[in-house]
């Protein structure tokens, strides 16, 4: 039972009141209402494209639970774009024990109540304080460095079922009945092109009882749900959750989900999300389980229809989890029907788990976008090709050297000759190159170094570098419904000469000698830290100031005919930065020849409401004030001298985290040019800026020098 305090019951029961049925029930599934210091549902992905949040009771996703200031991604695809693929999800585990009584313990369930700790949250983890979601990395300069790491992103938590209280605490599990099992989870997740849209789950179950528990079936419960929260927010309730798509595909143990009708092109054409069983490793004397995968589903809290009633008990959780959906079921009544539909993916039978002995079972998440140009609705071969693929990536990695998926190691399987079967093992492009950018005006400038030049692929031991290529977004890609990072184009590549690819050459963007800001890494290659010196340069002319723009330069390899395997290349996601070109500070601009008497100024000016740029909300607007000096101190006056808002500019610091905007449209690293600063024309007693002239006061906090001017706004 994972620790959900709940607010007190008489504001719950007010709450009751306001909100719509499915939003009440959503609300009192929330992963967020906590125990005391323990529950730790604060961590999410942050490499690859997925978003995904994971908990140390039981429970992924975070159950739209933290939306403000900033929204933290319960299973966010692609990342940064605002839509969601879940509510909430949780690992369930069934069985017979000695005495032939059947148990489900489960971390979570689409099941509703008005107490303090919902029923069907039956994980916790202990009263430690220090019990928290860790996290470690496989990448050198990662501050989660770890030796130990899998992945370029591990979150390791541990759970278990044997608590009738929530630790720390004196309240009861309600409906619950420890079967005394404990759970290691490892989640795992890279920045690899093809390895960045799924996030594997790693689920250890041991048995700590002193009773043999028999027929056991591991399963994953969620409760997916494509929508765009940027266009249609969680709060509306029931609407919210009626409009998913989904299928089951047996031959890929794949249970998938999809917009159906909710938010058309604000879903980037239809998105799908799927659970997939990857494998499992039972104990070494089971003679029944075979590695397959069954699904069922029913629809939210439904008691009444035969087919998709949602379970109750024990008994009928287990019959869930035992008895699959047959597929002319599915056939009938799921596919091709949105519904606010649960999803359960199950493996087993495993014939038994004895005391203190483990079973390692472990599923994937998988999303992808829609392949082809058919509307949300369609939902065919076709248009899964881009999930089937990503699918077959996760069950790559999961089976690694065992080629063959019998689960052992076989002549020829033993990459690295240590003379066991290795899982996660994934072919590997070039290392990122480090990335630096400094936009001035109306330019932007790409430094990069030459360390993927030194990669070395660890399935065929060789320096296989081929070449840069440098992204770009255009302009507009970062309004609402639209995903910034997955609109990155090519901008330009360049490849050595050596008869692979264009062989353009390196020369174009060489210099001569190396440049370096006194920046420090770890070398990926070595492991040691160096200076970083810049090798390669391109600047990137007229574009249009205050504007955002994405810019990324990934390596890529020349492929490995010998498994006929294709060109890899980076992630475009691990050096990503957001670049606002505008004008460098005063003190840069003199010392660069522009004269003494350089005049501050704002823009656009007149502003006129809803400008290109502006999103939908009045705190999503913006106009830049532009040639600062370094350390100022802007204030805003209406005609009258009455003071409307200030704020101090430090060039080497800005970064637009005051601003909804940015923190909306623009989340990552944000890079400015030092001489401009936004404002979002709220004044400081948090009012909309009204139609009409202003103007505002510039001191130039070093020199004491002050400078005035004005804009008008027109609404």
């Amino acid at each position: 039972m994972n620790a959900k305090l709940l607010p007190a019951v008489p504001f719950l029961m007010c709450l009751a009141l306001l909100l719509p049925p499915r939003a009440l029930a959503q609300n009192q599934l929330d992963p967020r209402f906590h125990k005391p210091t323990v529950d730790d549902d604060t961590k999410f992905t942050t490499a690859g494209s997925i978003g995904l949040t994971i908990s140390n009771f039981g429970t992924f996703g975070d159950g739209f639970a933290t939306q403000a200031p900033v929204d933290q991604p319960s299973c966010e695809y692609p990342k940064g774009s605002g839509i969601e693929h879940l509510f909430v999800g949780g690992l369930w585990v069934g069985g017979k024990r000695e005495d032939g009584s059947i148990f489900l313990t489960s971390g979570a369930r689409d099941i509703s109540s008005l107490r303090d700790v919902a029923a069907g949250f039956e994980f916790t983890n202990s009263a430690d304080p220090s019990d928290r979601v860790r996290e470690r990395s496989s990448i050198i300069d990662s501050p989660f460095y770890s030796p130990a790491a899998i992945s370029h992103q591990d979150f390791i938590a541990d759970f278990t079922d044997s608590n009738v209280v929530v630790p720390g605490t004196t309240i009861r599990i309600p409906q619950h009945e420890p079967v005394n099992v404990s759970v290691h989870l490892e989640s795992y997740a890279w920045n690899f092109p093809f390895a960045e849209a799924f996030v594997i789950l790693n689920y250890t179950i041991r048995n700590t009882s002193r009773r043999r528990l028999n027929d056991l079936y591991v399963s994953l419960w969620a409760d997916l749900v494509v929508r765009n929260v940027n266009v249609t927010p969680p709060r509306v309730g029931s609407p919210f959750y009626q409009h998913r798509g989904g299928d089951f595909v047996d031959s890929l143990r794949l249970a998938y989900a999809y917009d159906y009708d909710g938010d058309p092109g604000f879903t980037d054409n239809g998105l799908y999300v799927g659970l997939k069983h990857l494998g499992a490793t039972p104990q070494a004397n089971d003679q029944s389980y075979r590695p397959a995968a069954s699904f069922n589903t029913w629809l939210f809290r439904d008691t009444s229809d035969p087919v998709l009633f949602s379970p109750q008990t024990d008994l009928e959780s287990y019959q869930k989890q035992a008895e699959p959906m047959p597929r002319f079921v599915i056939d009938r009544v799921v596919k091709g029907r949105p519904g606010n539909f649960m999803t359960l993916l199950t493996t087993g039978p495993f014939q038994m788990l004895e005391p203190d002995s483990s079973i390692n079972v472990v599923f994937a998440v998988v999303c992808a976008g829609k392949f082809g140009s058919d509307d949300n609705r369609q939902d065919t071969e076709q248009s899964r090709q881009n999930l089937y693929t990503n699918a077959y990536w996760a069950q790559t990695a999961y089976d690694g050297e065992d080629r063959n998926a019998n689960n052992r190691l076989d002549p020829g399987e033993d990459v690295d000759r240590d003379g066991m079967l290795d899982r996660y093992v994934l072919p590997t492009p070039p290392s990122p190159p480090r990335v630096k950018v400094i936009p001035s005006d109306r330019r932007v400038t790409v430094y990069w170094d030459r360390s993927a030049e030194e990669s070395v692929d660890f399935i065929s031991g060789k320096k296989d570098f081929e070449g840069y290529r440098l992204y770009r977004t255009q302009l507009g890609e970062d309004l609402p419904g639209r995903d910034l990072l997955s609109s990155l184009t090519l901008l330009a590549e360049f490849d050595s000469i050596n008869g692979i690819g264009y062989d353009t050459g390196l020369e174009f963007v060489r210099l001569a000698a190396p440049v370096t800001f006194g920046e420090t890494a770890i070398n990926p290659n070595t492991g040691q830290p160096e200076t970083i010196d810049y090798h390669y340069r391109f600047v990137n002319d007229n574009l249009l100031n205050g504007w955002q723009y994405a810019y990324a330069v990934t390596a890529f390899d020349g492929g490995d005919p010998a498994i006929r395997l294709g060109s890899l290349e980076s992630s475009r996601l691990s050096n990503v930065l957001r670049v606002f070109p505008g004008s460098p500070p005063q003190e840069e601009q003199r010392a660069a020849g522009g004269g003494a008497d350089i005049a501050v100024g704002v823009y656009p000016n007149p502003y006129r409401v809803n400008a290109a740029w502006d999103g939908n909300l009045e705190r999503d607007r913006k106009i830049y004030f532009y040639n600062l000096p370094t350390h100022c101190e802007v204030s805003i006056y209406t005609l009258a001298g009455d003071r409307v808002d200030s704020f101090e500019h430090r060039a080497g610091s800005y970064s637009g985290e005051e601003l909804q905007w940015f923190e909306k449209f623009s989340r990552g690293r944000r890079i400015f040019a030092g001489g401009e600063h936004a404002w979002d024309l709220v004044t400081k007693d948090d009012q909309a800026l009204a139609s009409g002239l202003y103007y505002y006061v510039v001191k130039d906090l070093a020199s004491g020098k002050v400078q005035r001017g004005k804009f008008l706004v027109i609404k």
